[in-house]
């Protein structure tokens, strides 16, 4: 039975999150031995006994027949599973994390990663980008036209590592702050080989812009945080305006700019109702349409690929109804997060209940970019014209619209598919090239 391997399976398969890492010696264990014998079990279809090893709150969220999709789907886009290279081995105690690099038929290496707790049993699973693709700088990237530094990032108890990358001629200089999309993200928001915060922020400090990028509280404080419990704020907005307030006391600083990707686009304009002052806003591929109803139409658009089988028909089903029950809000704190979309739970989308981002946005008198691309079936045209539709009124709002790029602002042909994710390319100089020049003309739209 076909399968189809999705953006939103990160989501799904990632329900413990990312555990921030440390490498440890290449030292013999039992679990490594047990890591084999799961990815055996994985191989040879037995996938009610690779279940049986989670501990109970990922048997809850992934259980046996979306643990054979997840595996099934994976092989659909990437090519069937060929042949297990090596391990790596890494410790954060009292978890103990290893890394199966795994090579699929299409060319491509993946990260088998599982997560023990001191139960020996898997509190995390995850499918990653092999570890030995290096970044390739694109060529608009002129390293000598800017300096890197890391910075901390600090709200409250947390502290999310990042790094500023100013440039290296003038002293003064406009400062962006970036914001990732959803799940646990890392401050270049790598998905699969490709870089797409780095590359945005290396080729805006070549034209004279700094950037602060870091990595997000769920990268590095996932195994610590309480899944039940956390909303956006948790996620991403305490941390933004944390760093916008680092960022306005830059020596230098002639203007702060917010630049969010999705779920960070998405968000931006409340983000921008916790911190006066800011320059200004770059959306690119923020969606208008509420998150639960966005997750249904990414998933319908998926299945729509291929022929649409009866179980798949049953799934998209169950997803409709959790997500209607969401959007009338049928629910409160004691819902099971299983009777919700994606397994979130429910304070996670009460939160999200009221808000509106195109409503906040109109209240803000703050000039805004936003940025679409053509073939994004994540976030789509129909977004971006709702952007336009609300907004092309105002004298400082612009709008740029990519016909050949995807999600991530890559560029590519035809249908767009989560497998496209996994080939290795680079942000367009253009999108660079417009949000600069865009940036640098704020002064004469206010």
């Amino acid at each position: 039975m076909k399968r189809r391997f999705s953006f939103l399976f990160f989501i799904i398969v990632i329900v413990c999150l990312l555990l921030p890492e440390r490498l440890a010696a290449q030292l013999p264990d039992l679990r490594v031995l047990e890591a084999e014998h799961f990815l055996e079990l994985l191989v040879q279809g037995r996938y009610d006994e690779a279940a049986s090893r989670f501990d109970s709150v990922v048997a809850a969220r992934l259980p046996a027949v979306m643990l054979q999709q997840v595996w099934e789907s994976l092989q659909q886009q990437v090519g069937r599973f060929e042949k297990y290279e090596h391990f790596t081995v890494t410790r954060s105690d009292p978890y103990f994390s290893v890394r199966l690099t795994l090579r699929f038929a299409k060319g491509v290496l993946l990260d088998l990663k599982l997560v023990y707790d001191d139960r020996d049993r898997i509190t995390g699973i995850f499918f990653l980008p092999a570890k030995q693709q290096p970044y390739q700088l694109p060529d608009y990237a002129d390293t000598s036209a800017f300096h890197r530094e890391p910075l901390k990032v600090r709200t409250g108890r947390y502290v999310l590592h990042g790094e500023l990358t100013t440039p290296a001629g003038p002293l003064i200089y406009p400062v962006v702050v970036m914001v990732q999309g959803s799940g646990p993200a890392d401050m270049d928001e790598t998905i699969g080989p490709n870089r797409i915060f780095r590359d945005i922020a290396y080729g805006l400090s070549s034209h004279g812009i700094a950037v602060i990028r870091y990595n997000k509280r769920t990268y590095e404080y996932a195994g610590r945080l309480d899944p039940d419990s956390l909303t956006v704020w948790e996620e991403t907005i305490d941390d933004a305006v944390s760093a916008v307030r680092l960022a306005k006391a830059i020596p230098g600083a002639s203007g702060v700019f917010l630049l969010g990707h999705s779920l960070g686009a998405y968000l931006a304009p409340r983000i921008a109702t916790k911190v006066p002052g800011l320059s200004g806003l770059v959306l690119m591929a923020g969606n208008t349409r509420p998150l639960p109803r966005l997750i249904l139409d990414q998933m319908e658009y998926l299945y729509s690929l291929d022929t649409l089988t009866a179980e798949e028909r049953a799934r998209l089903d169950t997803l409709r109804k959790k997500v209607e029950r969401v959007l009338k809000g049928d629910f409160d704190t004691t819902t099971p997060a299983a009777d919700l979309p994606l397994g979130i739970p429910a304070r996670y989308w009460l939160d999200l209940r009221n808000y509106d981002p195109v409503a906040t946005a109109q209240s803000l008198e703050l000039p805004m970019l936003i940025m679409q691309g053509g073939r994004d079936y994540q976030v789509t045209t129909f977004d971006f014209n709702e952007w336009k539709h609300a907004l092309s009124h105002r004298n400082n709002v612009d709008f740029r619209m990519y016909r050949n790029l995807d999600h991530l602002f890559l560029p590519g042909e035809g249908k767009s598919r989560p497998s496209d994710y996994l080939i290795p390319s680079h942000v367009p100089e253009k999108v660079i090239l417009d949000i600069a020049e865009w940036i640098k003309t704020v002064p004469s739209k206010k």
